[in-house]
């Protein structure tokens, strides 16, 4: 028996932010994408499973408002059900948690040293549009003003809490970038039935606007023909498919993109410069239940004192519903040294559980346990690109593209950043199909 044939007007490879987004976007534009991924659910790295009753993230947790997702959500007709803590950002100094929003980096930098004079001019200069030349990492650019180690481990967590990567990993540029003109995380929300509810609404646009979408699927190899993307071999639940198609959009980051196209069908300085700019990051997800909150903010906490650790969430108090009656839920990120290459993940996890354990007094309680810990890395990484070292969103073929984080504009970050690619793929689909169809 042959494989199934289908037809789509547009294949969108991965339902992650990036790939939902897309999807979303050609379904209310009138087209009829067809949307392929490989889980039993949608999401990707910012999807929710279960384990005891508590609703576990995958990788992102809080969802940026004021930007590109809440516009796309807008522009869609979904409903994006978000809780806001308050205060959304907090910092962990000298043992106290610390309101950023009640006195700026001037108050954060005060509460450390004295001799912040320096920094907090660089800082003004950053912006004013003074910025480092790329070469020069977040480290060196610190060190230029201050030696304070617990400077150099907030910005350093700071760094990784964004971008999971060091401060020693990360230009300079690109950090002070988000900080001075993106939106920089200070206005964000919980979703109550975890980052999945959020993707589950746009993928009821797909399937409501006249798309599908298949799940526990998985594209094989990309078909190639005259510089274009014919179709797609699709293995859907132990079954084969072919699925023909006027373009393709993927989610599953450059690298593997290439992979399904083939080598050989693509330009070769291409594929060389993709594969040596590539630069993934990692991170560490630990998720934790306790009988009292860990920490007070009902936010995201920013440590200062620590090495891998970088930032810890308080979920239960805005989105109880996260876990059963009686319990809290909070999730801490660590990034591993290095978060870009090799590194040893059993040793990286086990120091990182150490640091929390040191830090948090609530870790100690005997009922508090922890639910789950992943390594992101490889081939399901934390980001798919070094913020400085994005990828393009274009390929030799004129009707393949990616989306997602591996492809954000400059120093962009998070969820944002990936509703940001899919926006401005989807205008360049639609406008060249629009050239197609007035051309002679």
């Amino acid at each position: 028996m042959g494989a199934e044939a289908r037809h789509a007007d547009i294949v969108v490879i991965g339902a992650g932010i990036g790939g939902l987004c897309a999807a979303a976007r050609l379904a209310h534009a009138g087209r009829r994408p067809l949307l392929i991924e490989r889980a039993d659910r949608v999401g990707g790295r910012a999807s929710t499973y279960e384990v005891e009753g508590f609703r576990l993230n995958t990788g992102a947790v809080a969802i940026e408002l004021g930007g590109m997702m809440e516009e796309t959500f807008e522009e869609v007709g979904a409903k994006l059900e978000l809780r806001l803590p308050d205060p959304a950002n907090t910092f962990q100094l000298r043992g106290k948690e610390v309101n950023p929003a009640k006195g700026g980096w001037k108050l954060i930098i005060d509460q450390i040293t004295r001799r912040g004079t320096k920094l907090l001019t660089r800082l003004g200069s950053a912006r004013e549009g003074e910025l480092p030349e790329e070469q020069v990492s977040l480290a060196e650019w610190i060190s230029g003003a201050t030696d304070n180690r617990t400077v150099h481990r907030l910005f350093r967590n700071l760094s990784a809490a964004i971008f999971a990567v060091n401060s020693d990993e990360i230009p300079a540029r690109a950090f002070l970038t988000y900080f001075t003109s993106k939106g920089a995380f200070k206005r964000f929300g919980f979703h109550p039935e975890g980052t999945l509810g959020v993707c589950r609404a746009l993928a009821d646009v797909v399937e409501r606007e006249g798309g599908e979408i298949w799940l526990e699927s998985e594209v094989r190899e990309l078909h190639v023909s005259d510089g274009r993307v014919t179709g797609a071999r699709v293995e859907r639940q132990g079954e084969m498919a072919e699925v023909s198609c006027g373009a393709v959009v993927s989610n599953v980051g450059p690298v593997a993109t290439i992979d399904l196209c083939g080598e050989g069908n693509l330009d070769s300085g291409y594929v060389e410069g993709i594969r040596k700019r590539s630069r993934p990051t990692a991170n560490i997800i630990i998720h934790v239940a306790s009988r009292e909150p860990l920490i007070s903010s009902p936010g995201l906490m920013v440590f200062s004192t620590t090495d891998r650790i970088c930032n810890m969430g308080n979920l239960t108090a805005t989105c109880p519903e996260l876990a059963p009656e009686g319990w809290c839920l909070s999730v801490v990120y660590a990034v591993p040294r290095p978060a870009v290459g090799a590194f040893d993940s059993e040793r990286e996890l086990e120091l990182s559980i150490e640091e929390l354990r040191e830090v948090i007094p609530g870790m100690a309680d005997p009922e508090t346990r922890i639910l789950g810990a992943e390594v992101m890395r490889d081939e399901w990484p934390a980001q798919r690109a070094l913020s400085g070292y994005e990828l393009p969103r274009e390929t030799p073929l004129d009707n393949l593209f990616n989306v997602g984080d591996g492809v954000r504009e400059y120093a962009d970050g998070g969820t944002q950043a990936c509703a940001v690619t899919a926006k401005l793929v989807v205008d360049e689909l639609l406008a060249a199909e629009l050239a197609e169809a007035g051309a002679p």
